[in-house]
């Protein structure tokens, strides 16, 4: 006998093949693994704070924001020229100084008759105003071997490793590098230099 293929009200069971879940677990973990990286990068380099003061000026401004990559000294050293973001002596309560290494460990500072000297060579860049106080870098200062000597690009503005309250910054006090700013009132966002 056959069947007569009219209307029947029987359901047919649905399978879930092994194609979708599959599918559905690849999703998943892609969404894990996508909010894992983001929560890694602000971690690392997406934290940012706010410049106080315009002793950076004119590389950077009051109340700019700036991003700052925490990640990167704990593979390398700072660099000179590198703009740093540091607590003075590790003062938990103090806000972040925000300054340009200009000597590294184990190097000899000193700062005579306002120009700034590293290991007896006179610094090279003329961007800089001649410095009219030479605080504690009136004499030979030689760093220590985790020691960084740090400016204000404003020099004449700014309280910085000439600074008694401040002096040489201590590598274990350096939150991180200021690597991008935020749009200022005459500055756009960008890479800081």
């Amino acid at each position: 006998m056959r069947r007569s293929k009219g209307l029947s009200f029987y359901e047919k069971k649905k399978r879930i093949s092994l194609h979708v879940v599959r599918e559905i677990f690849g999703m998943v973990f892609g969404t894990f693994a996508a909010i894992l990286l983001a929560a890694v990068f602000v971690f690392s380099v997406g934290m940012r704070t706010n410049v106080i003061g315009v002793s950076m000026e004119p590389t950077l401004y009051n109340g700019q924001q700036i991003l700052i990559n925490r990640f990167g000294y704990k593979l390398t050293s700072p660099k000179k020229g590198d703009v740093i973001v540091f607590l003075p002596n590790g003062n938990q309560n103090a806000h972040y100084y925000i300054k340009r290494v200009v000597a590294l460990p184990g190097e000899t500072v000193q700062i005579i008759d306002g120009q700034l000297y590293v290991d007896g060579v006179p610094e090279d860049n003329e961007t800089y105003d001649k410095m009219e106080d030479a605080g504690i870098a009136e004499n030979e200062i030689i760093l220590k071997n985790d020691e960084y000597f740090v400016l204000g690009d404003n020099r004449n503005i700014s309280e910085d490793s000439r600074s008694g309250n401040i002096g040489p910054v201590n590598r274990d006090t350096i939150y991180g590098k200021a690597w991008f700013h935020m749009r200022a009132e005459n500055d756009g966002m960008g890479l800081i230099q």
